[in-house]
């Protein structure tokens, strides 16, 4: 039966965590906001009392939805990502023929409970980004390794040692899993951090802050001198000017930069900021916000959505 009160929680709780995942599998805002919509649009019209996990039922449903617009631009031989920056989150099926099972709705594929399991999600999820799209393009979409060289800027030799180390990840489970500490405590730190603007949790946000935290802000060559950079010290004056500005309407990617933890933001369709993160242990000590015109006209024209 249709819980409204339960989905409309569900709808603030997990759309920020959501549109950040479409994102980071296509590379373009309103393409990921509007693939989380269609992901709770399927959401009501499903039976919730069937959902045990209704978080983990709406990340598959998104990675699906997004899987299959991957898959209908690379048959329109549309560029749709960037292998080096973008990561894959997904929870098609890894193995066997069931990975290419064709369903008419990605919402229907999450009742396969045997092959879509979210402990899978988990497993693809700290693969690296190289592994995870060589694993997803080759194993998944069935493409040979030629055609998966090509796409993702390597040798066909390097594809098939990714995809070995990937399959083995995966099927020895969660204790085989091997990743850099550093890279998974900044996907943590950075993950708070988009959540805490969404909601404008000011004491989640200050939890991911160092005490003396810095903030500055870049507005360019041609910005009025008196306030060309602007320098803010002290956790509670950082968050404080944060909520100010990239609270909702505002929407927050995670992006890195040059490998970096970075947060893209966006009013609307537009990118208006990149925050940059330095990042020492679980706790964030500056934060550089390019407000350059110029800078962000640069980077948008790299996202396929806004180019």
């Amino acid at each position: 039966m249709r819980d409204d009160a339960k989905i409309s929680l569900a709808y603030q709780q997990n759309r920020p965590y959501l549109v950040d995942l479409a994102f980071r599998m296509l590379g373009d805002i309103g393409a990921a906001q509007d693939t989380v919509q269609d992901a709770f649009s399927r959401l009501l019209r499903s039976e919730l009392d069937e959902i045990e996990d209704l978080r983990g039922w709406l990340i598959v449903v998104t990675s699906r939805l997004c899987l299959d617009q991957i898959r209908s631009a690379r048959t329109r031989r549309e560029r749709t990502h960037d292998a080096a920056e973008i990561e894959f989150v997904s929870g098609e099926p890894a193995l066997g023929s069931v990975a290419r099972t064709e369903l008419a709705d990605p919402a229907d594929r999450v009742t396969f409970d045997d092959t879509v399991g979210l402990a899978l999600l988990v497993v693809l999820q700290r693969l690296s980004a190289a592994e995870r799209c060589v694993f997803v393009l080759h194993d998944i979409f069935g493409l040979p390794f030629d055609e998966v060289a090509q796409t993702v800027g390597r040798t066909v030799v390097s594809c098939r040692q990714l995809a070995r180390r990937a399959r083995q990840k995966i099927t020895s489970g969660q204790d085989g899993v091997r990743f850099d500490v550093a890279l998974a405590e900044h996907r943590q730190v950075t993950e708070t951090f988009i959540a805490a603007c969404a909601s404008g949790d000011l004491d989640a946000l200050l939890s991911v802050l160092a005490p003396d935290a810095w903030g500055a802000i870049d507005f360019g060559p041609d910005a009025d001198p008196a306030t060309r950079q602007v320098n803010v010290v002290g956790a509670e004056r950082v968050a404080a000017n944060l909520l100010r500005f990239w609270s909702p309407p505002a929407t927050l990617v995670s992006h890195p930069i040059a490998g970096q933890p970075a947060v893209l933001g966006f009013y609307g369709r537009e990118l208006a900021g990149v925050l940059v993160f330095a990042v020492k242990g679980e706790l964030i000590e500056s934060i550089t916000a390019i407000a350059d015109p110029r800078k962000l006209a640069y980077l948008a024209a790299q996202l396929p959505g806004l180019a």
